[in-house]
This record gives structure tokens, C-alpha cells and sequence, in this order.
């Protein structure tokens, strides 16, 4: 269905994941006029399978955001497949919003759910293997793991703390790290584990066609393996937020702080998602994209 996009709207969302979705399908049954912007294939989940998910089961990501698209263009949202060059706050109190088509839409409210961008290694094999044995998430994949040999890529507490969290599940976890650094405490659990440490190594290269056969170090060792986890933290994607004034983590400087509403310290700007930090769960995201939804609805309406 074509639709037009309007110049004006109560509510823009950016970023087209479960949180985004989800605030699109609860802001436009509140009766708001809702933009939701993005492109569904950067979504993390996009290329994903989801297992997890309270009552549902075996779905596909690309099939969850199909259906969250459906559902929420029939709660009357409005689409727009752009990236954001510029967010800005008029004399008014609102927002104004500059597009790559360079469109410029006003609104009363903002809410935020791009997600994060996984930091990645850039080694040949990693991109076309994504979703297919290549993970940025142990808490969402490890499931998929029992009784396999895998692989974890990092140096610092996420990696360290996945590889022995995957001892549960793996029947073999190497970690690959070039230098630990974590404290002694979690040095000591790893290294104490069943976990096969391979300090000052990196890795050069993921192996595969279909799937992930192995990984390459830079020794020219090969390790078989099933699944590579790539645990090297997370960056926010908050350069828009930042430039608006919205208040970050004061550890990390990372993921948006929100209240129990999901509203930023600016007001008529809401959050929800990765965004807000961790874990990366569609049901965290999804909880949070309705209760954002709600309230940026209920914000906006006041502001006609």
C-alpha cells in the first residue's frame, strides 16, 4: 500500500525492530499520527531466529518484523524507509527531523529505538555468515549450541562471562582473546574452567559456506567449530540522541537513560530497546516499545 508521507506527525519512531514496532502499533491505537523510520533489514533481529519469546516459538526475524509492519500500518502508521541526517528541537518544543531525500518532518514527540551497532571484527567470512553460525548475542544463540564446538571472540567481561556461560550449553567452548581484560576474579573463573583459553591469538578468518565450519588464527591454526560467538561489547547508537541533549549512561556513556515511562530527561523524547542497554531480548524491547508507545502517545495528543 502507498502511502504519503505527511510533513507533520504526532509521533516519530526511529528504527523499525520490535521496540519501534511495537510503539507504532500501541501510539497509533491511541488515535496518535505515527512515522515510524528505518530500513527492517538493519534491524539485529532481522536475520535472526527467535526461540525465547514467551508462547511463541521457531519464528523467523524477518517473518517478526513482516508481521509487526502489518500490524502496525493497520493501527494506521505511517512508513518511511529513510535514514536521519539531522535531529533537531524547535522554538516550540518539538522536533524537527532532516531525511537523506532531505525531507523535513515536525513532530510533537520522538521515540528512540535504533537498536545498537555490534562492534565487529571486519575478518573475511563474518558478514556472509551472520545468522548462520556467526552471533553477536550468547544469551540469545546459545540455546542453538547444545553438544557443539564453539567459539567466543573478545577480550573483556562480555566475552570471558559468554564462554563460561556457554559451558552449559556447548559440549567444547575455545575463547579466543589477544589479551584478557577483565578482573582477576572473573581471570581466575575462566581459567579455572573447562573454557580452552587461547590468549594472544586473533582471529583472521571465519570458515564456511552455508554455515560456519571453523575460524582461522593468526598462527595458522584452524579451530573447527560450529558457532562464533564475537563478544567485543556493543556500541549505542546515540549520535542523534546525543546531539539533542538526551542523557546517556554515566558508566560507559553507551545506551540511553529512561524512567519508568521510557522519557529521556528531555521531554516529548522516549527510548526503548538495545538502545537502553542491555539484555538484548525481543521481550524486553517489545515491553518497552509499548509502554514508550503509550506514554509518547498520551504526551503528544497534549501538545495538538
Amino acid at each position: 500500500m502507498t502511502q504519503t508521507i505527511q510533513n507533520a506527525y504526532d509521533i516519530v519512531i526511529l528504527g523499525t525492530g520490535p521496540a519501534g514496532l511495537q510503539a507504532a502499533i500501541h501510539a497509533g491505537r491511541a488515535k496518535a499520527s505515527v512515522l515510524v523510520m528505518g530500513r527492517e533489514h538493519k534491524s539485529s533481529i532481522y536475520r535472526a531466529h527467535v526461540e525465547n519469546y514467551c508462547c511463541l516459538s521457531n519464528l523467523s526475524g524477518e517473518d517478526i518484523l513482516r508481521k509487526g509492519i502489518e500490524q502496525a500500518t493497520g493501527a494506521g502508521a505511517h512508513f518511511l524507509h529513510e535514514d536521519v541526517i539531522k535531529t533537531t528541537q524547535d522554538d516550540t518544543g518539538g522536533f524537527v527531523i532532516n531525511t537523506e531525500s532531505e525531507r523535513e518532518i515536525h513532530t510533537h514527540a520522538l521515540i528512540l529505538s535504533m537498536g545498537i551497532t555490534r562492534n565487529r571484527l571486519g575478518v573475511p567470512g563474518e558478514k556472509a555468515l551472520i545468522g548462520s553460525g556467526v552471533s553477536y548475542c550468547v544469551d540469545c544463540d546459545a540455546n542453538f549450541y547444545r553438544g557443539e564446538t564453539v567459539a567466543v571472540i573478545g577480550n573483556e567481561s562480555a566475552a570471558v562471562s559468554g564462554a563460561l556461560t556457554l559451558l552449559f550449553y556447548a559440549d567444547t567452548v575455545h575463547l579466543i582473546a589477544d589479551e584478557l581484560r577483565v578482573t582477576e576474579r572473573l581471570a581466575y573463573q575462566v581459567q579455572e574452567s573447562a573454557v580452552q583459553l587461547h590468549t594472544g591469538r586473533k582471529v583472521t578468518e571465519i570458515i564456511g559456506e552455508q554455515k560456519v565450519d571453523g575460524i582461522l588464527l593468526d598462527n595458522g591454526e584452524r579451530l573447527d567449530v560450529a558457532g562464533v560467538f564475537i563478544e567485543t561489547g556493543a556500541k549505542g547508537a546515540v549520535e542523534l540522541a546525543a546531539t539533542l541533549g538526551v542523557a546517556l549512561d554515566p558508566e560507559k556513556y553507551q545506551y540511553i537513560v529512561t524512567d519508568k515511562q521510557q522519557q529521556t530527561n528531555i521531554p516529548g523524547i522516549y527510548a526503548a530497546g538495545d538502545i537502553c542497554g542491555p539484555p538484548w531480548q525481543m521481550a524486553k524491547a517489545v515491553g518497552e516499545g509499548c509502554v514508550a508507545g503509550l506514554a509518547a502517545a498520551k504526551y503528544a495528543k497534549k501538545r495538538r
